[in-house]
């Protein structure tokens, strides 16, 4: 979908919205039941205004200055996904088909299991994991969840990104097929499988060759 055809489509949501409001906000207006503002702490008629704009509350209340005004805009669905785990991994078929380069369609990206750990408890509680005591070796700077090992080599992640978009039935069952541990269905279609030695659900961002919007 092109930007165009996008902008077109939240100008007509909008459009149809504040027309359905139009007439319900000049009879609450006329009544005097909206007019207070609760932005600026005024909420002495929130409830009768409510109770006028009824089953249209959720969209005009906005229009009348009584709640944050909407974005209409839509979330872009690779910014969206869906996590499962899958309950009979195969980590030795899924090393196996992994393992370096192949010519099928899909994308194999490995990257250490440190960047999937978004806070600096998480990551403490991983490396306590490998019953590393006192934790000498490692640097845990405070604004990046990356570490540092001098002595132990890091392990990681990898997962498969498949090439096409496909339905998250298909993505689940591509990633049962291949042994994976868990997988990540973005909202685009892309489908992702992830490794056994992720510790999170792998990587948050869309890398699909052909599935990338």
């Amino acid at each position: 979908m092109t930007l165009a055809v996008k902008k077109a489509n939240v100008n007509l949501i909008v459009s149809s919205i504040l027309s359905c409001c139009k007439n319900h906000m000049h009879f609450c207006f006329l009544q005097e039941l909206c007019q207070c503002r609760p932005i600026d702490g005024n909420c002495s008629c929130c409830k009768e205004c409510m109770l006028c704009l009824g089953t249209l509350w959720d969209e005009c209340c906005d229009c009348v200055g009584m709640c944050n005004p909407r974005n209409y805009s839509d979330t872009p669905p690779t910014s969206k996904s869906t996590v499962e785990e899958l309950h009979e991994p195969i980590p030795s078929l899924f090393r196996a088909l992994t393992e370096g380069e192949t010519h099928l369609h899909w994308n194999i990206v490995s990257f250490p299991v440190s960047e999937e750990l978004t806070y600096h408890e998480n990551l403490v509680s991983f490396l306590e994991s490998f019953d590393m005591s006192p934790l000498q070796n490692v640097s845990l700077p405070e604004e990046s969840p990356h570490v540092q090992l001098e002595n132990e080599k890091e392990p990681h992640c990898t997962v498969v990104y498949f090439d096409d978009c496909m339905s998250i039935h298909q993505c689940k069952n591509s990633c049962e097929s291949m042994g994976a541990s868990k997988y990540r269905w973005f909202h685009n279609a892309c489908c992702e499988c992830i490794g056994p030695d992720c510790i999170d659900y792998g990587n948050k961002v869309v890398k699909c060759m052909n599935c990338t919007f």
